[in-house]
């Protein structure tokens, strides 16, 4: 199995388990990891997402070169679609999606952990879209993504050079939210994602939503749909609860309803 899910009450666990190839992304595993997501994206008791790679050399250190060199133009525009469903479904899944850099991001292992929310890396990760150097631009939403994360002139350097970058620097440029040593990353990111899981789950899935719909469709769009959202939030049990919480100075019980 090349796709590992390991829960610990409301939050999921979810590892590229290719270590000997340093996680790299081939089809059977591109596949796995999709079903994975959207099995995991109707699960209405996980409220948060973790997604990391195995071992401690690599998060994703890209698409499976062995397979790519050997495919067709038709091929390699499948193995795009293919590509792209993944990091859909990551964008798309209700719960937030933490990804967990404990290595190499590079290629479409970059791109995967552009589609996470969130990006925890350890001071050993090592970030690039070095696909130039190969004979190809990224495939996977890379030259979307970036220059929606880091400034657009960096961004635009990173995919015209190739270049890889340091944890350190990607935290400079906002590629990441935080750097740890290693050997604290995975607790940092579920004390975190226990953080995120003790808010309301609804609440935090509605907020994700109308973060995701204005950055797709614009400033304007993305306030009428944040207005919606917000007024979705009073039909909710865990509404009345959160604000009855704080006028009675006591913890709530959010249940996702």
């Amino acid at each position: 199995m090349t796709i590992s899910v390991v829960r610990q009450e409301a939050i999921a666990l979810v590892t590229v388990e290719r270590p000997e190839r340093l996680n790299a992304l081939d089809t059977p595993t591109l596949r796995a990891l999709l079903e994975v997501f959207h099995k995991l994206a109707n699960d209405t008791s996980v409220r948060v997402l973790l997604l990391t790679g195995a071992g401690d050399r690599a998060f994703i250190a890209g698409a499976d070169i062995s397979e790519m060199a050997k495919k067709s133009p038709a091929e390699a525009l499948a193995f795009a679609h293919l590509g792209h469903r993944v990091c859909q479904a990551i964008e798309d899944a209700p719960q937030p999606v933490i990804a967990v850099v404990n290595g190499y991001a590079l290629g479409g292992g970059c791109e995967i952990a552009l589609a996470c929310d969130i990006r925890l890396a350890s001071d050993r990760a090592v970030f690039g879209q070095p696909e130039v150097t190969l004979g190809i631009p990224p495939g996977w939403g890379g030259t979307q993504r970036l220059p929606r994360v880091v400034p657009p002139g960096i961004a635009r350097e990173l995919l015209y050079t190739g270049r890889r970058i340091l944890a350190e620097e990607a935290l400079r440029i906002g590629l990441v939210n935080a750097v740890y040593p290693a050997a604290e990353l995975m607790d940092r990111a579920f004390e975190l994602a226990r953080q995120i899981a003790a808010n309301a789950p609804l609440a935090v899935q509605l907020a994700k939503s109308a973060t995701c719909f204005g950055t797709k469709h614009g400033l304007e769009a993305g306030l009428a749909y944040e207005r919606q959202c917000f007024a979705f939030a009073f039909t909710t049990e865990d509404q009345r609860e959160g604000m009855h919480a704080f006028l009675e100075k006591r913890q709530p019980h959010f249940r996702g309803q």
